[in-house]
């Protein structure tokens, strides 16, 4: 009975660990836009590309306010795959911490119950 929940509790663990991968995964798709924002910043010259008050090459309208270097801008399909890569590896990486703590505690419950006298 012992090894039955044992064995059960461990494979609730390795179930968990895949879940949490995928929500991992699934948050990142869902907020892929700012992960945009993140390559943006990170990318981004900072140089103004219209000033205010110039007239806008792109729209040849006036720009109110500067226009600044907008840095990498991805497309669609790319930024979703890098979102699903990112989701990946961040939820490998904290399913790995999160179950590996659990797996640890489990198996030091169980030494601990081994080494315990029988109640009686």
């Amino acid at each position: 009975m012992k090894f039955f929940i044992i064995n059960s509790f461990r494979f609730l663990v390795y179930n968990a660990y895949f879940g949490i991968i995928a929500l991992y995964t699934f948050g990142v798709f869902l907020n892929r836009g700012q992960i945009q924002a993140i390559l943006s910043e990170f990318t981004s010259s900072g140089a103004v590309l219209v000033a205010a008050g110039a007239i806008d090459p792109a729209t040849g309208q006036v720009a109110l306010t500067p226009k600044l270097d907008p840095g990498m801008v991805l497309t669609q399909p790319t930024l979703t795959a890098v979102s699903i890569v990112a989701g990946v590896i961040i939820g490998w990486i904290a399913a790995t911490l999160i179950c590996g703590l659990l797996v640890t505690l489990l198996d030091i419950r169980d030494d601990i119950n081994d080494r315990l006298p029988r109640a009686k």
